[in-house]
């Protein structure tokens, strides 16, 4: 399934993410993809806010992973520093997976040791300044 939003506001981009979180069980792995600012962090924050989750929900980009509570535990990995297999592993990715929601960001950095699963959300910029386009993609089955 593919599915692509073109959203014009915030409130836009907070709806996608609402709608995109009544279809997670909990265990998915997210990985997004996108430019600096593109809004990766946004999404996972609205996400999270439609989860129920109540804790501020921040960049992990120095502590590389945070942990959040809401119907089931949901782990959000920031991957821009990490280089290669070594470096993944010392992040604990492989002890969080499968055990609940994972979103990463800066996936494009650990592309091939993605999940065959994986949802693929790619977030690019529109015409205007809070633009963006969503594309979700994920196998059916």
């Amino acid at each position: 399934m593919i599915k692509e939003y073109r959203c014009k506001s915030l409130d836009e981009t907070k709806a996608c993410a609402k709608e995109l979180a009544a279809s997670l069980t909990g265990r998915e792995t997210i990985a997004f993809f996108g430019d600096l600012g593109a809004g990766k962090t946004t999404f996972s924050r609205f996400l999270c806010e439609a989860l129920g989750v109540e804790d501020e929900v921040t960049s992990p980009t120095f502590a590389m992973v945070h942990e959040y509570e809401g119907p089931f535990p949901i782990y959000h990995f920031d991957m821009y520093r990490v280089e290669g297999e070594e470096s993944l592993f010392s992040t604990g990715y492989y002890d969080y997976l499968g055990a609940g929601l994972m979103l990463i960001e800066w996936s494009e950095n650990i592309e091939s040791l993605l999940p065959a699963d994986a949802w693929r959300i790619s977030l690019c910029y529109g015409a205007g300044e809070q633009e963006r386009i969503i594309r979700i993609e994920r196998k059916d089955g």
